[in-house]
């Protein structure tokens, strides 16, 4: 293990121990949740100037006008897109910094994860090499039509907010497979739709403030 993955003092495995204690305080029950929580070091997906903010329940600035989510809110969207079963093959909708791709790895057989900026997707590239996580795939494209080529997928999560669920992405779900995703242009709700045989379940279950899902490639 490296110094930078292993920390010291902010950046500890202690650290870390005490953010999963505070989202468990907060609800998040699911246990591979969070022991992918404790393992993922988040200091090493923020500048080095915000490293010492890195565990607390928190948005962070990862420039390019774009954040990265607060613990909880990572936590509840993959512990609502497992329902407390195995995840075979996920698609997350705006890699960002990786931090996420990085918990949704330790979940998921297998993941990709799609990002619009280039130059940010290069960034998450250099953030998750340290991590050497075989099962996760980074592609540069629109994420609003998701990754056809790698359809059908038993789970999908947007890390970012648009008025409707794109149609697209919902094509691309297998039955029986979760989507989670922030919905609204103005006060935003975060959603569960579940594909089944008949039709889909949905299930409401946090207000959230993500930034906005943009079509296209930057």
């Amino acid at each position: 293990m490296t110094t930078q993955t292993r920390g010291i003092g902010m950046t500890s495995q202690r650290t870390r121990d005490r953010m999963v204690a505070r989202l468990r305080d907060k609800g998040i029950r699911d246990e591979a949740v969070l022991a992918a929580m404790a393992a993922v070091p988040r200091h090493i997906f923020v500048d080095e100037a915000l490293a010492s903010r890195a565990y607390e329940d928190s948005a962070l600035p990862i420039n390019f006008e774009q954040t990265i989510s607060q613990p909880f809110v990572v936590a509840r969207m993959i512990e609502a897109l497992r329902g407390g079963e195995e995840l075979g093959r996920v698609l997350e909708v705006g890699t960002g910094c990786g931090y996420q791709a990085a918990v949704l790895a330790r979940v998921a057989k297998e993941v990709y994860s799609i990002e619009r900026i280039a130059a940010l997707l290069d960034k998450a590239r250099a953030n998750l090499r340290s991590l050497r996580l075989a099962n996760l795939r980074l592609v540069h494209g629109d994420g609003a039509q998701g990754l056809p080529e790698a359809a059908l997928f038993d789970g999908i999560i947007i890390a970012a907010a648009a008025p409707k669920i794109p149609d697209a992405l919902l094509q691309q779900l297998a039955p029986g497979g979760r989507i989670v995703a922030p919905v609204g242009a103005g006060a935003q709700t975060l959603w569960m739709m579940e594909r089944t045989a008949t039709g889909w379940t949905e299930k409401r279950l946090d207000e959230v403030k993500f930034v906005p899902l943009r079509s296209g490639k930057a």
